[in-house]
C-alpha cells in the first residue's frame, strides 16, 4: 500500500519574482509537487502567510521559515499516512500548527497548503485517476464541470497607473457552447481590445499588469466599460458575453470621511467633491453599470467592513446580479456564515491560500453551494505555473474561474489545463455556460437526463 515516505520544501519564485515555496511529497508511486501562490496583499480574515521578515533578503519576503516548518514539523506529522486520506492529512497539518486563532499563524498557511496540494496529487496517482476526478470524488459531486472563464482584461485600482478606481473589468463568455469556445471568444476580444487601445492611446498602452490586463490612460470607469463593449461588438460576440467588475472598494474607502474616493490615486491634488462618493452614491453607480453595460457580477463593491451597504445592495440587486465577497469574506467560514445569515452578498471568491488546505476549500464550496451562493475560484496576483486550481474548479463544479487575462503563461496554465480536462472528458464534458451562477441546477438537469 502506497504511503507518504517523505515531504520536503524548496524556495521557488512566483510570477512577480517574489519567493514562494514548492512542496514535494514522495510515495511509492513517485514524487508529486505543488507550488503555493501569493496575493498582492493579505486581508485580516484570511489564513496567515508566513514570511521571514528579514529586510536584507528579498525585502522581507523570504520563505525560509515556511520551508523549515515543512521539512521539520509538517513532514513528521504526515509521513506514513495514506495520501488518499485528504481529510485526515489536512487535519493532521492543522493540528500540528495548533494556532489558537485558526489562521495557521504558527507554521504558516503557505507551508500547510503546499503539503495539502501535493498530497492531493499523490492521492490521485494512487487511485490512478486525474487530479480533477480525485477532487470530484473527495467532494462527492455528481458532475465534473468546465467553468466559465472570467478574464480580467482591463485593469485599474491600486495595481494600475491610470485613474480608474475599479480594479478589474472582466469578460465572461457565458453564452459559449464549450470551454474551448469560451477561450476562443475571450482571446478574440482580448486581441481586439489590444488593437483598439494601441490605436487610441499608443502602443505603450498595451503593456500588461501582473495578471495580463491592459491599463490604458483612462480615468472614468464608464469609459473603460464603453471601450470594452466596443471591442466585444467588433468581434461580433456581444450576444455570448457578459461583464463583471472587481471594485476592490476597500482600496479607495476613506476612513476619515466615511466616503469612497474615486480619485484616490491622485495624491498630489485635492479630490474634487464629485469624486467623493457615499455608499448610496456607489450603489447608484453599480445600478447604472448593470443597466447600461450589462454588468452581472460585482466583486467587493464596498469596504470589507461595510456590512450595511452590502446588505442594502444584496437586497436591491441580489436577484439580478452576482455580488461577490473577496476581501469581504476572505474564504473565511465564519464570515461566510455571517453573510448567509445577514444576506450581505450572494457569492464567494474561493482562494486556496486564504483557507490553507484542500479539505477546507471543499468545505467552503459545500457551504456556499448549500446556502445558494455562487462560487468563483480565483488565482492570485503572485501566481505560478501550477495549474491546481483548474482541477479544483472542475472537480468542485463551481461554474466560474478567474485566472487573469488570456496572456502570461502562469495565467494560461490554468486555462490550458481546463482545455485538457475538457478533451479528456470528451462527449461527457459539461460547460457551465448560462448556469455559471447556479451550476448545481445544470447538474440536476444532467442527472435527470441520465435517469
Amino acid at each position: 500500500m502506497s504511503r507518504i515516505k517523505d515531504v520536503r520544501a524548496r524556495q521557488l519564485f512566483d510570477s512577480r519574482g517574489s519567493p514562494t515555496l514548492e512542496v514535494e511529497v514522495e510515495t511509492d508511486d513517485g514524487c508529486f509537487r505543488a507550488i503555493v501562490p501569493a496575493g498582492s496583499s493579505s486581508g485580516p480574515y484570511e489564513a496567515h502567510e508566513l514570511r521571514d521578515g528579514d529586510l536584507k533578503l528579498f525585502n522581507g519576503n523570504g520563505v525560509s521559515k515556511a520551508i523549515k516548518n515543512v521539512n521539520n514539523e509538517l513532514a513528521v506529522a504526515v509521513i506514513g499516512m495514506d495520501p488518499t486520506d485528504q481529510q485526515g492529512i489536512d487535519q493532521a497539518l492543522i493540528d500540528c500548527d495548533g494556532s489558537d486563532d485558526g489562521k495557521k499563524s504558527r507554521l504558516g498557511a503557505n507551508a500547510i497548503l503546499g503539503v495539502s496540494m501535493a498530497v492531493s496529487r499523490a492521492g490521485a496517482a494512487k487511485k490512478g485517476i486525474p487530479l480533477y476526478k480525485h477532487i470530484n470524488n473527495l467532494a462527492g459531486n455528481p458532475t465534473v464541470m468546465l467553468p466559465v472563464p472570467c478574464f480580467n482584461v482591463l485593469s485599474g485600482g491600486s495595481r494600475a497607473g491610470n485613474g480608474l478606481s475599479v480594479q478589474e473589468f472582466i469578460v465572461m463568455p457565458t453564452g459559449a457552447e464549450s470551454f474551448k469556445h469560451a477561450m476562443q471568444i475571450g482571446v478574440e476580444i482580448y486581441h481586439k481590445l489590444k488593437d483598439m487601445i494601441a490605436d487610441k492611446f499608443g502602443k505603450a498602452a498595451t503593456n500588461v499588469d501582473d495578471e495580463g490586463g491592459f491599463a490604458p490612460d483612462i480615468d472614468e470607469n464608464g469609459e473603460a466599460l464603453e471601450l470594452l463593449k466596443a471591442a466585444i461588438k467588433e468581434t461580433g460576440h456581444q450576444e455570448l458575453v457578459q461583464l463583471g467588475i472587481d471594485a476592490a472598494a476597500s482600496e479607495f474607502y476613506d476612513n476619515q470621511s466615511g466616503k469612497y474616493n474615486l480619485n484616490f490615486k491622485q495624491t498630489e491634488q485635492q479630490t474634487p467633491p464629485e469624486k467623493m462618493k457615499t455608499a448610496n452614491d456607489l450603489l447608484r453607480l453599480y445600478k447604472l453599470y448593470a443597466a447600461n453595460y450589462g454588468v452581472i457580477s460585482i466583486e467587493d463593491p464596498f469596504d470589507k467592513d461595510d456590512y450595511a451597504s452590502y446588505g442594502r445592495m444584496t437586497g436591491e440587486l441580489g436577484e439580478l446580479i452576482q455580488i461577490i465577497g473577496d476581501d469581504f469574506l476572505g474564504t473565511n467560514m465564519q464570515r461566510m456564515e455571517s453573510a448567509v445569515e445577514q444576506n450581505t452578498c450572494n457569492a464567494v471568491l474561493l482562494k486556496l491560500n486564504q483557507v490553507g488546505t484542500v479539505t477546507e476549500a471543499i468545505e467552503a464550496n459545500d457551504f456556499a453551494r448549500n446556502s445558494g451562493f455562487g462560487v468563483m475560484v480565483s488565482h492570485r496576483a503572485g501566481d505560478t505555473e501550477d495549474s491546481f486550481i483548474a482541477a479544483l474548479c472542475a472537480g468542485l463544479g463551481t461554474g466560474q474561474l478567474k485566472s487573469g487575462a488570456p496572456c502570461r503563461s502562469e495565467r494560461l496554465a490554468k486555462y490550458n489545463e481546463l482545455l485538457r480536462i475538457e478533451d479528456d472528458l470528451g462527449s461527457n464534458a459539461v460547460y457551465a455556460g448560462d448556469y455559471w451562477r447556479d451550476p448545481w441546477m445544470l447538474e440536476n438537469s444532467k442527472s435527470s437526463a441520465y435517469m
